[in-house]
């Protein structure tokens, strides 16, 4: 059996996400199938149709923006077979370029929540685990009279060794599936992994079980890469790690999804060489360009 790590990225255009943060969920291959076919049933049942019909996608900034929870709660909620109708509607006025009307609103509102809800849902119904590397804004810029790092950096590195712990314990190999950006960037990317794990002593350690090249698919063509951008962008407005995250949240991500993300966050023991420590899937690494010192 292998794992899957579905990831993304959130915040990179440093403009108004708090943090920069890569990473997604783990998944047992064999649940993959199982996943899929619930989360094509939930979008139909909460939208009443395909998104991708409608030139549209799954995505954290869609389903959870402001307006989205301004809209929902502008009425009762609907019932199901209303809601599905009017989103159709509000679905149909963008592809006709007109604007959608107010209950149609209302319903697409309340069906972006619904979404996100079951999202989190089957990730805990199929055993799914967060990993993911927060930065906060502004501190991936190399200090001044610095070069950009070329190699690994130190937040993707720390993203690799949670998985690698995961990965160890459960005696299972792990493959990297990511969403593709630009073949440039991709390649760059490819290029530090691949000298990380070939190069560096733990990058060669952690090949025992990180399958070291990634496979790069569309988003738009991946449900699961859709559905791992929506929890990161949850976690990049909603959840805060006591002591080491205190940007400004979202209120309204941070009470629906907060809890619901630290639940799903692997939680386990690392080892520096020297001792076992306790260790966690979700990782705030706000001094990329200074060495820590080992643990004592």
């Amino acid at each position: 059996m292998a794992w899957l790590l579905f990831m993304d990225e959130s915040g990179h255009d440093h403009r108004q996400m708090p943090y920069e943060v890569r990473g997604g969920f783990a998944l047992a291959e064999h649940k993959l199938w199982p996943l899929l076919q619930d989360a094509g049933s939930l979008e139909l049942e909460c939208f009443g149709a395909r998104l991708v019909d409608y030139g549209s996608e799954i995505k954290g900034s869609k389903l959870l923006k402001k307006d989205r929870f301004k809209h929902a709660a502008q009425d009762e909620p609907l019932d199901p077979e209303s809601r599905r109708h009017l989103c159709r509607g509000y679905l149909q006025a963008g592809l006709d370029r007109r604007s959608p009307k107010r209950d149609q609103f209302t319903a697409y509102g309340q069906a972006s929540l619904a979404m996100a809800d079951g999202i989190f849902d089957l990730l805990e119904r199929h055993g799914a685990r967060v990993f993911a590397s927060a930065v906060p804004r502004g501190a991936a810029n190399p200090p001044p009279g610095t070069t950009p790092l070329e190699i690994l950096r130190k937040d993707h590195t720390f993203l690799l060794e949670r998985f690698f712990y995961f990965l160890e314990m459960e005696r299972q190999c792990g493959i990297l599936v990511m969403d593709e950006v630009e073949e440039k960037y991709d390649r760059r990317f490819v290029r530090k992994l691949e000298q990380y794990f070939t190069k560096t002593a733990k990058g060669l350690q952690r090949a025992k079980w990180i399958v070291p090249s990634p496979f790069f698919v569309s988003s738009s063509m991946a449900l699961p890469v859709q559905m791992a951008d929506v929890v990161i962008y949850a976690l990049n407005w909603g959840y805060r790690r006591p002591g080491e995250m205190d940007a400004p949240d979202r209120p309204e991500i941070a009470a629906r999804y907060g809890r619901r993300i630290n639940s799903l966050k692997w939680r386990g023991d690392g080892y520096d060489g020297v001792k076992t420590y306790r260790s966690f899937g979700i990782v705030c690494v706000p001094d990329l360009y200074e060495a820590r010192e080992p643990r004592r």
